[in-house]
């Protein structure tokens, strides 16, 4: 028998830790390759762990509720030794050539040498350590690899590129030894072309610093605030023997430490403004069924504010950064996210990617694809890492307007209100006269450290001005 070691995976961008909320596996519990063993949760995603081998579950190093570090070991899988498949990269030793057997029957021999063989085979893939692969590349990706993919990447020559682009079928698409194997042997078939081997290039030129040396960078999730060491609280008592008492649940909990540290934190102020939406109403109404019909895609009012959000992010680059200490570091990238409400009441935040580079289309897709998997709570760590600004609309509820608080590390929130049917002055050539207009309110958190009312202001304002300006003749 072989021991394994089942840690936990690197789950993404900034997530360091997890809670294990659920053991789906007992001590004594049979396994499959790549069958889930434990549910885990970080401070926005619940996820699950699979084994990478298969083999019998010994021990529990960690019991439910406990904080878990990436890559500390959580639980002991006991395989079969024999097992090429089943057994962890650090149990398989080299093995020593068959010596001769005297005076064996041939049939005997020959079975000898066919298992030497087989064992020689393997030993191709799993004979170099897990832990320093030569290849630094197979360390950068934020995808999770097993060792045992890895190594097969290595020895076969499959570029990063090319591991990223395999469909796995593997928990959570994973890429498992089969999936690995098969784009092998489809490769050397010549089903599937390998990728070019990259050219090595020369270092970029330092940046040239003009003043305090830049701060290291910072998670864009801030770990959960600590709590001083205190006594523990009573549960409170009700008076009148009728009132429910139920605690928080975890996401609440760290909700709760979010929004305080983040009031703490930042000096909040507000800017409001009202915008004149009905060039947008008007396209959309017009335009949404055959959207749907020609994309597939249902069209709400969200991808096309965040579109023009994006735009005017281009424009105020001030708002796009967060603050470190006595720094301020200016993000490259536009990943705007996008504040949901989760079934049980609790909000996350799904973030899209490179927003500023995504036409109509693809912000619908990407708003549709993170709400949807938001709401069936199938979002993974990195869907809510990395964002930049975020957008929250209270309108969905009916409100009229609201006054976010802002998502740490960030320096502003942008909240939408609801759309109404107002009386409003229309102003023509001929003078002005009272009409009926779908209008909003625009509500914009800034962190008044570092965003005057100036920039706060200014920026809501060409948010507003873009929605107005709205081509009603554009195409989708």
């Amino acid at each position: 028998m072989a021991r394994y070691e089942l840690k936990l995976p690197k789950m993404g961008e900034s997530v360091a830790e997890a809670t294990i909320t659920n053991w789906l596996k007992n001590v004594g519990d049979t396994i499959e390759a790549d069958e889930a063993v434990l549910e885990i949760a970080t401070d926005k995603v619940d996820s699950e762990v699979p084994s990478e081998v298969s083999g019998t579950l010994v021990e529990q190093l960690f019991q439910k509720d406990d904080l878990v570090q990436v890559g500390q070991t959580i639980a002991i899988i006991e395989t079969e030794a024999g097992s090429v498949a089943a057994a962890p990269i650090a149990a398989v030793e080299a093995a020593p050539a068959a010596a001769p057997v005297q005076d064996a029957p041939a049939e005997v021999v020959a079975a000898a040498q066919e298992i030497q063989k087989t064992v020689e085979s393997a030993q191709q893939y799993v004979a170099a350590p897990a832990a320093a692969p030569t290849r630094e590349e197979y360390h950068n990706s934020d995808k999770f690899y097993s060792p045992l993919v890895k190594n097969i990447a290595k020895e076969e020559g499959v570029s990063m590129a090319e591991l990223d682009a395999i469909q796995g079928t593997g928990a959570e698409g994973r890429v498992t030894k089969n999936d690995i194997l098969d784009y092998v042997e489809k490769r050397k078939s010549g089903q599937v072309a390998p990728a070019a081997t990259p050219v090595a290039q020369a270092p970029a030129e330092a940046p040239v610093v003009t003043s305090a040396p830049a701060p290291v960078q910072s998670q864009e999730q801030p770990a959960a605030p600590k709590a001083e060491p205190a006594a523990p609280k009573a549960m409170p008592v009700s008076v009148n023997g009728q009132d429910e008492i139920v605690e928080m649940d975890r996401m609440r909990k760290l909700i709760s430490q979010y929004m305080v540290q983040s009031v703490q934190t930042s000096a909040h102020v507000q800017s409001f403004i009202e915008v004149d939406v009905t060039a947008i109403w008007d396209w959309r109404e017009k335009n949404k069924n055959a959207f749907e019909k020609r994309e597939g895609e249902k069209l709400t009012f969200t991808p096309i504010f965040m579109e023009l959000i994006a735009k005017a992010l281009k424009d105020f680059p001030l708002m796009n950064i967060s603050v470190e200490g006595d720094y301020i570091i200016k993000k490259k990238n536009i990943n705007l996210g996008m504040a949901a409400a989760l079934p049980n009441g609790n909000l996350i935040v799904p973030v899209i990617k490179n927003a500023d580079q995504l036409n109509l289309l693809g912000m619908a897709k990407a708003v549709n694809d993170l709400g949807n998997r938001a709401k069936a709570g199938k979002l993974k760590p990195d869907d809510t890492q990395g964002g930049t600004y975020t957008v929250t609309n209270v309108g969905t509820f009916g409100s009229v307007f609201g006054t976010p608080i802002i998502n740490q590390p960030q320096v502003g929130i942008l909240a939408l209100g609801a759309i109404r049917k107002v009386p409003a002055v229309i102003e023509t050539p001929e003078g002005d006269f009272i009409g009926i207009r779908k209008k909003m309110f625009l509500s914009h958190s800034y962190d008044h450290r570092v965003v005057d009312g100036a920039l706060g202001g200014s920026f809501v304002k060409r948010v507003a001005e873009y929605m107005e300006a709205f081509d009603e003749n554009r195409t989708f």
